[in-house]
Formats: C-alpha cells, sequence, structure tokens
C-alpha cells in the first residue's frame, strides 16, 4: 500500500490550487534521506522537513570541516612555538647576557 499525501490546503480551507499558489515551489537536487533526484513542483509547506533535513547535513559536514581546520591550525601553532623556543635557546646559548645601566633622561 503507497501512502500518498492529500490535496487539501489548510491555508485556505480547500483543494490545493497549484501553480496559482504563490508558495507552488520548484526544488530540483538531491533527496538527503534517499540520494534520489528531485526535480518537482509542490508547497513550499510541504518541503520544509525535507530541507531540515538537508540543512541539518550540511550544518553537521560544516561542524567536521571547521574542527578539522581547528585541528590544523593548532598543529601549525604547535610546530611555530618549537621552532621558537629552539631558536631562542639556540641564540641565548650563543651570546653573553649584558646589562646595561641607562641613566638619565631620554632625549625627544
Amino acid at each position: 500500500m503507497k501512502i500518498e499525501a492529500g490535496k487539501f490546503c489548510p491555508l485556505i480551507n480547500k483543494d490545493c490550487i497549484g501553480l496559482q499558489c504563490s508558495w507552488f515551489t520548484q526544488v530540483r537536487g538531491m533527496n538527503p534521506q534517499t540520494g534520489e533526484e528531485v526535480d518537482e513542483w509542490d508547497c513550499a509547506v510541504k518541503w520544509v522537513p525535507m530541507l531540515l533535513v538537508e540543512n541539518s547535513q550540511m550544518q553537521r559536514q560544516t561542524g567536521a570541516a571547521i574542527e578539522s581546520f581547528r585541528n590544523e591550525s593548532v598543529k601549525v601553532s604547535l610546530q611555530a612555538q618549537e621552532i621558537y623556543k629552539q631558536d631562542m635557546k639556540q641564540k641565548l646559548s650563543q651570546q653573553p647576557r649584558e646589562i646595561k645601566n641607562i641613566t638619565g633622561e631620554i632625549d625627544a
């Protein structure tokens, strides 16, 4: 048994008027639940659940990409810190430290 949606529109309290309605919209793309191609006209209110599922999938993908970028940024930052530490250790071990006592006022 195939379940089919009715034609009754609760917004106008009668059957759907199709293309005469401003909310009758064409959607093209892939169904996020089945992967099938979609190229259909239907009520925008009927499209909301499918579009919400698609939006949730895109948000998860975006979150994963941001997390991956963050991890790479942290890795590069830690590498840069290590290079800086090694460079500072090398410079400190090569040059003796000098302490200078500056007295007087600074010329402006």
